[in-house]
């Protein structure tokens, strides 16, 4: 028993390092927002210009990236329209980003109660052993309490690095999204600058003379 709560104690570890060093690579700024595609997106102004980000776009596929070539690709639907879709596709790159990231938040719950587990355990072994042999062995009475405390250490150990990575892994990709929204916004404002000039007209008017 005591191994397998240690094996699997170790097991959580080690599935909560992996992903920890897997999303921290993938959640990196260049493979969300490219820069070279953000500084594409600023020189597109005109019609003209969407070739050139199109390309870019495809030689640096991010969510970024397939968001503005979807919001391009429908250029001709209407501006509400347009942007109604790319708020569904923006969720769908969002629910990519936080992919594992409830494995980690598992391995948050679970290794605390595993170390638990173990300590009730090692417990459990140091009375058993008391109650045979009586306060004369302490060998059985430090197997028991190191059992206790390593189980422990070891679940708080594994937990404490994944709340941390965890909480930050999220709050990560909640700043992404809104980064990612003002840019696609950005795009759509150029890309309907009909539209665009009339609302701001109509908010002059609204607001009357200075």
């Amino acid at each position: 028993m005591e191994d397998i709560i240690i094996g699997m104690l170790l097991l959580t570890s080690i599935v909560g390092l992996s992903i920890i060093v897997e999303r921290g690579w993938a959640l990196r700024a260049a493979n969300i927002i490219p820069p070279v595609v953000e500084s594409a997106l600023e020189s597109c102004r005109t019609d003209a210009d969407l070739p050139m980000l199109r390309g870019i776009c495809e030689q640096h596929p991010s969510p970024l990236s397939r968001l503005l070539l979807q919001a391009g690709e429908r250029r001709g639907w209407s501006k509400a329209e347009n942007a109604s879709a790319l708020e569904t596709s923006a969720r769908h790159e969002i629910a990519r980003m936080e992919r594992r990231l409830v494995i980690l938040e598992i391995v948050v719950g679970v290794a605390p109660l595993l170390g638990l587990v173990g300590t009730i355990y090692g417990l459990i072994e140091l009375f058993s052993g008391l109650s045979q042999t009586g306060m004369g062995d302490n060998n059985a009475l430090a197997h028991g309490i190191a059992l206790a405390l390593n189980s422990t250490l070891l679940g708080l150990l594994t937990a404490i690095p994944a709340l941390i990575f965890w909480s930050y892994y999220n709050k990560k990709v909640e700043n992404y999204s809104v980064e990612m929204a003002a840019l696609c916004e950005r795009f759509l404002m150029r890309a309907y600058h009909p539209d665009a000039a009339a609302e701001t007209q109509d908010a002059r008017v609204r607001r009357g003379p200075s």
